[in-house]
């Protein structure tokens, strides 16, 4: 039973089977030197720079595997993004594993060898973890919770509250392509060309960017909710009005066409290998040629401006007719169970 092929109750007992997976599972893909230490928490360095930054997610995505990646991927980097917004160098994750009675263990060593991939790419280590077992039916397969912390450099304080009126807002690539390649593998939907999740760790791309534009006021990985969330906290917080340009928010053309067909407004479609920043007008540039020059920023754009706010503050799309028609963040759930 020591030897299943799939996960068994006793893979959470605490015992032999549950040394057994967490070795030649866990340890044989991430294996780093906190990891192998064995104790019941990972001791890492951090530079004395008095603030850390930290973030915590849980991935509960059906199906676990789609175009381009799989809830592994997704995991390292949804949380290494969300630490690296903050400006953090991220240095350390840790991972929870909450599997189903019956899981096959060939799909389990395929999600952790890309996460263990993932976090190489990213350049950070998995330094500590958990793994529990629950009941035939008792969960979707696998459900993973990841947690990040970084240091957050001396005089970094990046905020969605720090928008101001002349400012410029850029977005890295592509929207939508994460959300719609879920759905479409989800319900079956075959498109002219096969449409691949977005996931990446986007840490090397921030600091890109916190180099070529120091004054660089905030980013934010536009995950559920999109584009149109993202910027709607940001207006929120700072007090601001914002205007981007429809044309100008790069989408891939399949991508478009499914949106067309399912009813989906784009900018409200999750991303998860995506950063919205903010910078000041004179440093645009510099920012958006960072982004070029960064794996994962080929198609990265300006699409808009922020203003000055009278009354509430409000997000608008301008259109290429020259309209403009309000950006309201997503009611409901859109595209349910996406990370």
């Amino acid at each position: 039973m020591a030897h299943s092929d799939t996960v068994l109750l006793g893979h959470g007992s605490g015992g032999q089977m549950m040394k057994r997976i967490i070795d030649d599972v866990f340890l044989e893909a991430f294996g780093s030197p906190e990891l192998l230490a064995g104790n019941d928490a990972g001791v890492g360095t951090l530079p004395a720079t008095g603030r850390i930054a930290m973030s915590t997610d849980s991935f509960v995505v059906t199906p676990q595997f789609f175009p381009g990646g799989n809830i592994g991927r997704l995991a390292i980097c949804g949380t290494v993004n969300d630490v690296a917004t903050s400006g953090a160098n991220v240095r350390y994750l840790s991972c929870g594993f909450i599997l189903e009675e019956g899981y096959p263990m060939d799909d389990l060593r395929r999600i952790v060898t890309t996460m263990a991939e993932t976090a190489r790419e990213a350049g950070v280590r998995i330094v500590t973890g958990d793994t529990k077992v629950v009941e035939r039916g008792g969960a979707d397969g696998v459900y993973i919770n990841t947690a990040g912390v970084g240091e957050v450099p001396e005089g970094v304080n990046l905020s969605g509250a720090n928008c101001q009126p002349g400012d410029v807002i850029l977005v890295s690539g592509t929207l939508g392509d994460h959300g719609i390649a879920v759905m479409s593998q989800r319900e079956g939907l075959a498109f002219g060309t096969t449409i691949e999740t977005d996931a990446a760790p986007l840490n090397h791309l921030i600091a890109a960017v916190m180099e070529a534009a120091p004054h660089v006021r905030c980013f934010r990985d536009p995950t559920r909710g999109g584009l149109a969330s993202t910027l709607n906290e940001f207006a929120s917080a700072s007090g601001v009005n914002m205007e981007i340009k429809e044309d100008a928010v790069p989408v891939r053309d399949e991508v478009r066409g499914a949106c067309d067909m399912l009813g989906y407004d784009v900018l409200q479609v999750a991303n998860e290998g995506k950063m919205v920043a903010v910078v000041p007008a004179d440093e645009a540039d510099a920012a958006l040629s960072a982004m070029h020059g960064s794996r994962y920023g080929e198609n990265a754009a300006i699409i808009g401006t922020v203003g000055s706010v009278s009354g509430d503050p409000v997000v608008r799309v301008r259109t290429p007719w020259g309209s403009t028609r309000i950006l309201d963040m997503l009611v409901g759930e859109q595209l349910p169970r996406i990370c």
